[in-house]
């Protein structure tokens, strides 16, 4: 059969004429309301720290610990590729950890008080003397970004590994992923309101409280995930572990590969808008303030939205409803563009319209993601969930980074200038930032998910074929 069809035939003939073996599964039909709310707890915990780094860690790097804007860039930077090539190791090793807990939750339960602790650490403000500020600021990044990859790639790869189920794992997922937009909504809403209440004028050690509560709260949430969640779907025992054959399999399957793009294209698209939205609001509407609300509103639409993601995946499958959705949702974005400054009505409802189509999309991708490791598993008798998830991540965190670089450079095209009267055309520019171009980089999401092969046809049979060979002994 070639690697890049999906026709609806099992590839046992293609491999060893021996049985692959691997342990019972015992996996139930439905996961439990507890298990699957222990999971999303988890995602509440790492959003706790990623969105504190995101929101308000350069904030708090020039305007709290006082570091140059350069050096905290830099910090940034250098702590951004470190952890885009931290992620494969982490995945690579989880995939070889052999435990009585599993392979994945040992992670979660062990790494749970380091990352707590460095998140702490990191909103820290010890005062070393201006070089020391800065080496102490990029050690505890780094090492933050660290302890955050090797909690929240186990804990991704786990949800492949509690069911054998695509729409089961749709369910999971959009659990996790309404946990995750309620730590973000905490977050981006409150952590300075906390700060200031916290700190009572002293805004570093405001900060310093704040995630002392985060922290705890994160080894809390952590812990409920490892005792409620299970591993039940267990790699093959009749092929010898082999990184290169693993690599290999990655790099051959197209499902995986056009997910990749998929993730790089959308992690642009989110961190291009993303950086644009406050210009928006300053240079644009003129109330920079309302830019939280903003922010705020439109991960409310998606918690509210998320729920959707199971039914109409099991009604119409996951790859239909990635692609209505990326139009859809492409479409919102791009008509933002239109509404006047005085327009906020229009605003906030494409805003809103835009998150709602686009939420039932965020736990697919991920859904899709351990799909396309369960067809690696399908073709080849390898399983290697670690090594594709964190793949995955790599590959959307690129993005990220290319997203926010490109952002600064169309600023710079239009003729941005910093706290100064915006011309017509960097108006435009910034508008541009915000709506067309992310709009039409999310569309282009569906021209690729057009040639994903996985349909649902396919999940099924891949379900019924592996679950035959876990149950032999």
């Amino acid at each position: 059969m070639n690697m890049n069809s999906a026709e609806p035939t099992s590839p046992v003939a293609d491999l060893s004429a021996a049985p692959i073996v691997s342990g019972r599964t015992t996996a139930p039909a439905l996961l439990s309301f507890k298990e699957k709310l222990g999971y999303g707890l988890g995602d509440t915990a790492s959003h706790f720290v990623w969105d504190m780094v995101g929101f308000w860690l350069l904030f708090f790097y020039t305007d709290v610990y006082k570091i140059p804007a350069a050096a905290a860039g830099t910090i940034m930077l250098i702590a951004r590729f470190w952890d885009m090539g931290i992620d494969p190791v982490i995945g690579i090793i989880s995939d070889r950890t052999k435990t009585r807990w599993g392979k994945f939750r040992p992670y979660i339960l062990f790494g749970a008080i380091p990352y707590a602790v460095l998140a702490i650490l990191t909103f820290t403000t010890p005062n070393l003397g201006a070089t020391g500020k800065i080496i102490y600021a990029g050690a505890t990044y780094v090492l933050l970004m660290t302890a955050y990859a090797a909690v929240n790639l186990p804990y991704s790869s786990l949800a492949a590994v509690m069911t054998s189920d695509t729409y089961e794992r749709a369910g999971l997922n959009t659990y996790r992923f309404i946990c995750a937009f309620t730590g973000q909504f905490v977050v981006s809403g409150l952590a300075l309101t906390l700060a200031k209440f916290f700190g009572n004028g002293d805004k570093a050690a405001g900060f310093q409280y704040t995630l002392i509560m985060f922290g705890f709260l994160s080894v809390v949430f952590f812990f409920i995930t490892f005792a409620t969640s299970k591993e039940r779907v267990q790699p093959s025992t009749a092929l010898p572990s082999s990184l290169k054959e693993d690599l290999k399999n990655l790099f051959k399957n197209r499902p995986w590969i056009i997910l990749a793009c998929v993730g790089i294209i959308s992690f642009v698209m989110f961190a291009m808008q993303n950086a644009a939205i406050a210009y928006y609001f300053k240079y644009y509407i003129g109330k920079e303030d309302n830019v939280q609300w903003f922010n705020v509103i439109g991960t409310v639409a998606l918690i509210v939205a998320l729920p959707l993601s199971k039914p109409l995946a099991r009604r119409f499958g996951n790859r239909n409803v990635f692609i209505a959705s990326s139009l859809i949702s492409g479409l919102c974005f791009i008509a933002l563009y239109l509404p006047g400054a005085q327009d906020i009505v229009s605003i906030y409802a494409l805003n809103i319209l835009a998150k709602m189509a686009y939420a039932p999309a965020v736990p697919l991708l991920w859904t899709m993601i351990a799909d396309s490791s369960d067809y690696s598993e399908w073709r080849t008798g390898r399983r290697a969930t670690g090594l594709y998830f964190s793949a995955a991540t790599f590959a959307q965190k690129a993005g990220w980074g290319i997203g926010a670089a490109i952002a600064g450079w169309i600023l710079t095209v239009y003729n941005y200038v910093p706290d100064a009267i915006q011309t017509a055309t960097s108006i435009h520019g910034i508008k541009l930032l915000v709506s067309v171009i992310p709009g039409v980089l999310y569309m282009s999401c569906a021209l690729f998910m057009f040639f994903y092969t996985i349909d649902s046809q396919t999940t099924d049979l891949m379900k019924k074929d592996l679950d035959a060979r876990r149950a032999q002994v």
